[in-house]
């Protein structure tokens, strides 16, 4: 075998590491917030997750906790240079509770820096109207043909929720995917030497803001059957904390009442005990996560109770 081939293949280990703190969802970062902690698996590694945990905690000494697979990458024409090894992407998605970083690389971020698009509880962002849809009617008039110039404008409008279309929170990737094929992008404008775009949200290294992409996607679509969002909680919270962290993830607005209904139906939550100011208000009531629920079922097929745009 050529000594080259050797060296061709680098498998690195990419954590998104995600909280809510504040009613606003965080992603832990490194490289002042343009790359996610990651390292290379080595053979010293008991395991892929062990071998991610031990450079996470190493590179932001920051604990990590539920913990799962998010996917492998390894698009040649998406890692750098042509002469640079193959890189195979091992993604993880983590949950946890923020905690001040204590390693000087490490930082956390909000979301909607990356990408400003997303965020849709106030309506739609302005970035859409303003920047992208015009962006991205440029770029199918572009197209060679009339067929493709249709097919384009199509995508567009599902992904963005453009002409009448409505928007679905769980496209973060395919948004995102769409940009760089569209050439809006930093990522993909830095590769073709070109200027990059105002508005088109802060940029990452490498494909690590596809990465976190595809974990937002993945989170907003866990969330409506599976009761991770409780990882992100602490022990004890009000029904309107609880609703914000799903709000902030999902990027939506709820309607309150069937949210707390949906509580009760589901049990998910017991009574804690006390009580909380929220705000002006009277007192809340404390909850916590009913634990038995993860062994009775899952959060199965329910919706999140969205509030119409």
């Amino acid at each position: 075998m050529p000594r080259s081939a050797s060296r061709s293949v680098v498998v690195d280990l990419i954590a998104v590491l995600a909280a809510v703190t504040g009613g606003e969802p965080r992603v832990m970062t490194v490289e002042h917030g343009s790359a996610l902690p990651s390292g290379p698996f080595e053979l010293a590694h008991r395991s892929l997750q062990q071998g991610l945990r031990d450079w996470v905690e190493q590179r932001t000494h920051h604990p990590l906790g539920y913990l799962e697979q998010l996917y492998t990458f390894a698009d040649k024409d998406r890692a750098g240079a042509e002469s640079a090894a193959r890189t195979i992407s091992i993604s993880y998605l983590g949950l946890a509770r923020e905690q001040a970083a204590t390693a000087g690389a490490a930082e956390w971020h909000g979301w909607y820096e990356y990408f400003p698009w997303e965020d849709h509880r106030d309506g739609p962002p302005p970035v859409i109207a303003a920047t992208l849809a015009p962006a991205l009617a440029a770029w199918a008039e572009s197209a060679p043909s009339a067929a493709e110039r249709s097919h384009r404008r199509q995508r567009a409008a599902i992904s963005f929720g453009l002409d009448g279309a409505t928007w679905n929170e769980e496209l973060t990737l395919q948004r995102y995917e769409l940009l760089f094929e569209a050439g809006i992008v930093a990522e993909r404008l830095r590769r073709e030497g070109r200027e990059e775009a105002a508005g088109a949200g802060r940029a990452m290294i490498a494909d690590h803001r596809r990465i976190l992409a595809t974990a937002i996607a993945r989170l907003r679509a866990k969330i409506k059957y599976r009761p991770v969002v409780f990882e992100l909680m602490p022990p004890t919270f009000t029904l309107l904390q609880l609703q914000r962290c799903v709000e902030a993830i999902a990027g939506r607005t709820l309607h309150k009442q069937n949210f707390r209904r949906l509580m009760e139906q589901q049990e998910l939550v017991e009574e804690a005990g006390g009580a909380t100011t929220e705000t002006l208000g009277r007192p809340a009531k404390l909850f916590r996560f009913r634990h038995a629920v993860v062994e009775e079922r899952a959060f199965a097929g329910t919706k999140l109770p969205l509030a119409r745009s």
